[in-house]
């Protein structure tokens, strides 16, 4: 009974009909002017990511050498930091590859 609805419901889809004029799908283009002002902001939040990461890994290591004695927590806390510093630098990183596989 369920792969007769399955049939009738592939058959409905398979049957549906294609636009007259096809949808206009062009490739992503910069407004005049604007193409080398998109690429100077990108490269600036690049920079923003590397110097927040390098600092925010300095804090988690400053933590861990504070809180060595008699303040475990404050150690703990910098070393837990430390996987979402290399998260946040890995996503910044990957972010125009993650950005192009998705469009």
């Amino acid at each position: 009974m369920l792969a007769h609805y399955l049939a009738m419901a592939t058959d409905i889809v398979l049957a549906a009909p294609t636009p007259d004029p096809p949808i206009p799908n062009p490739a992503p283009a910069a407004p005049a002017g604007l193409d080398e002002l998109g690429n100077l902001f990108i490269s600036w939040m690049k920079w923003i990511l590397r110097v927040g990461g390098l600092g925010g890994l300095l804090a988690c290591g400053i933590m861990m050498a504070v809180g060595r004695r008699n303040r475990s927590s404050f150690a703990a806390d910098g070393a837990a930091g430390i996987p979402w510093v290399l998260g946040g630098l890995t996503l910044g990183a990957a972010g125009a590859l993650i950005v192009g596989a998705v469009m």
